[in-house]
């Protein structure tokens, strides 16, 4: 792999999972105030996804910061057509981030955090039933109580985060701190992070630009409603390996 950070010299090789995880480390201040970083993956045309999914536009390198990503994260966020679509599982712990994990304060494995104003899910899968870390459903005040019952059979845990059906961006943000998770990490899809976009909560985009052309009318990597004015990020660094670019850009 061929990394490139901003301002540094070009490295001609292939980086450790040690490395990554230092190179998109959360900010110190993370452990204390919330941030929350997206991961998206598009192609050169602008698809998000082809037929529905992430995966096949994705490659070996984009999986193992995918990874990364997730072993330094308290939490992923994700939507829940996401779930449905790419077959959403729990979190698993990484041998290799275990030390790292421990001293940061976090337990075995990131929980994953589902944001749905229907709570239309199967809670019997995996990802409700068995988690390492209990996994959490953020929802309205107005949402139905035999599916939050449901819900909460499965051994998931409801969060309320918006006061009708739908969910606040910005609410499921301070929700997700109320409960000691300050490492936000955000998978999409597209809408999910759209809104986070919109309510001006994300901090980091994690973006990786994948040498594929779909044409179609696939989805951008977010969508949604239109911010006023275009939100300003900064490019933090840059890593390439076979054609796939990997950029880190933060908040101006």
């Amino acid at each position: 792999m061929t990394a490139a950070a901003v301002g540094a010299d070009l490295v001609d090789r292939e980086w450790s999972l040690a490395e990554l995880a230092l190179a998109y480390s959360y900010p110190e201040s993370a452990g204390r105030e919330v941030w929350l970083r997206a991961n998206m993956v598009s192609t050169l045309d602008g698809a998000g996804q082809h037929d529905g999914r992430s995966q096949p536009i994705s490659g070996a390198a984009d999986m193992r910061i995918f990874g990364t990503l997730r072993a330094l994260a308290d939490v992923v966020l994700v939507g829940a057509e996401t779930v449905r679509q790419e077959g959403y599982r729990p979190v698993r712990a990484r041998a290799e981030f275990a030390a790292a994990r421990a001293a940061a304060g976090q337990g075995q494995a990131a929980a994953v955090a589902v944001v749905s104003a229907s709570l239309d899910l199967d809670f019997s899968v995996p990802l409700f039933t068995s988690p390492l870390v209990p996994t959490l459903v953020l929802t309205g005040a107005a949402a139905a109580p035999d599916r939050v019952a449901a819900a909460e059979q499965s051994g998931a845990r409801v969060v309320i985060a918006g006061d009708g059906k739908g969910v606040d961006p910005a609410r499921a943000v301070r929700a997700l701190a109320g409960l000691g998770h300050t490492r936000l990490l955000t998978e999409g899809g597209p809408r999910l992070l759209g809104q986070f976009v919109a309510a001006d909560v994300l901090d980091e985009l994690c973006l990786t630009i994948s040498p594929m052309l779909t044409a179609g009318d696939a989805q951008r990597i977010s969508g949604g409603p239109r911010v006023a004015v275009p939100h300003r990020f900064e490019l933090v660094s840059l890593l390439e390996e076979a054609g796939f670019l990997f950029g880190r850009y933060r908040r101006s």
